[in-house]
């Protein structure tokens, strides 16, 4: 795939990524269990206790409709974010509806909440969702959008908040992500992201794995770049925290990709010398 032509590599990577994300919609719609509980979804007892371990309240995991916690998280942006009521707020790769049912709930009946996702499986989840949120809140004020994060079907200037929980690394053109980003925030708008970054570039061996790329490894960025990318869209007081915790919990909980990586690393190191959770904030 590397001496493609940069946009057919791009359009590889999406497809790539796609089928992947609708094969867990599907697979997790039917009462299957994901493959493991990193990025690449996960039973529901194992998907809620790693919420909980990443500060979802048990509170918060109750209220959700039924499948809408796929265990496809990396951190929690909405608790980040510090969502206030009237807030207009913008989830980056919503999946089943996850983090905007939760940020629903945050800026209440006068704010809104919308949800972004390129797989149609997954944007069909979040909508049969949709109709137990409402039943369960009485509120109308979340929506979900089929579209890619690098071309946000979003007004500029018209989003308070922007939060995305992992997804912003399975992009192949995260700076025109970054861009976007900038584009549709209104003036003086925030930014809090959970992503999967790199330490230092993985081994050629990782790079080449598909299961690696949509669990949110093959295709992270380094810590710098992520940095140097807000920085370039616009956004200012860009704030970098690494959690190196969230790989010991994913081999904690046995993930498979993870354990796959401990046989493909060299000699004497381990995942998290490579890999780690992510949180971004910055504003425009």
């Amino acid at each position: 795939m590397s001496e493609m032509p940069t946009e057919e590599k791009e359009q590889a990577v999406r497809r790539m990524v796609r089928e992947g994300y609708a094969k867990i919609a599907q697979d997790t719609s039917a009462g299957g269990c994901g493959p493991g509980v990193s990025c690449c979804g996960s039973a529901p007892q194992d998907a809620d206790k790693l919420a909980r371990e990443l500060g979802y309240s048990v509170e918060e995991l109750k209220a959700l409709p039924d499948g809408a916690n796929m265990g496809l998280s990396c951190g929690n942006p909405a608790a980040l974010a510090a969502l206030k009521p009237g807030e207009v707020v913008l989830d980056l790769g919503s999946g089943g509806g996850f983090d905007v049912f939760i940020a629903g709930r945050k800026v209440g009946a006068t704010g809104r909440a919308i949800g972004v996702d390129m797989t149609p499986e997954m944007l069909a989840k979040a909508r049969r969702n949709f109709a137990s949120y409402r039943k369960e809140t009485g509120l109308d004020n979340v929506e979900f959008r089929l579209g890619e994060i690098e071309h946000l079907p979003v007004a500029d200037n018209s989003v308070d908040v922007i939060i995305s929980n992992c997804v912003i690394n399975l992009s192949p053109a995260k700076s025109q992500v970054w861009r976007e980003m900038a584009r549709v925030l209104k003036p003086g708008g925030r930014v809090a992201v959970s992503d999967m970054a790199l330490l230092k570039p993985l081994p050629p061996e990782v790079l080449k794995l598909v299961e690696a790329l949509v669990g949110c490894v093959a295709g992270a960025a380094l810590v710098s770049e992520t940095g140097r990318m807000a920085k370039e869209a616009g956004l200012t007081g860009i704030n970098l925290k690494v959690k190196t915790d969230y790989v010991a919990k994913m081999l904690d909980f046995e993930d498979p990709l993870y354990k796959k990586l401990i046989q493909l690393l060299p000699a004497g190191t381990k995942p998290a010398d490579y890999i780690t959770s992510l949180e971004v904030q910055a504003r425009k």
